[in-house]
């Protein structure tokens, strides 16, 4: 499976960004697809997941009410909806992606399939 992660941009406070995961080479309903960052000097933190066949969605406590998570069978791709930003949301965006029934989709450690990172600044 190959995840190619974009839509990073410059916005300014109060901004939106919609990312896109296009994944091409396996079955894409079944896969798990979550979005993490890592912002300089920081650790990778876990942002959203769509589970496989798109039964469950989960949400760090920072994206509740302001980030979508998303996916289109049709299109292979998982969006993640940004509303709202603030500086603190200003870090490399990741996509990964697991077949395995068993994941937990909170656990970058867990996903077999990484995209290339897509960068978000946040700034006046």
């Amino acid at each position: 499976v190959q995840l190619q992660a974009s839509g990073g941009g410059y916005v300014q406070p109060g901004g939106s960004l919609r990312l896109s995961c296009a994944a091409s080479g396996g079955n894409f309903k079944m896969l798990t697809v979550g979005w993490f960052r890592q912002a300089p000097g920081k650790g990778r933190e876990f942002v959203a997941a769509t589970t496989r066949y798109g039964l469950q969605t989960h949400y760090q406590d920072f994206a509740k009410g302001r980030f979508t998570i998303s996916r289109d069978n049709a299109e292979n791709t998982v969006y993640l909806q940004m509303n709202n930003l603030s500086p603190e949301d200003t870090a490399a965006y990741y996509c990964a992606g697991d077949q395995t029934t068993t994941v937990n989709p909170l656990n970058a450690h867990e996903y077999d399939f990484w995209g290339q990172g897509t960068q978000v600044t946040v700034s006046s």
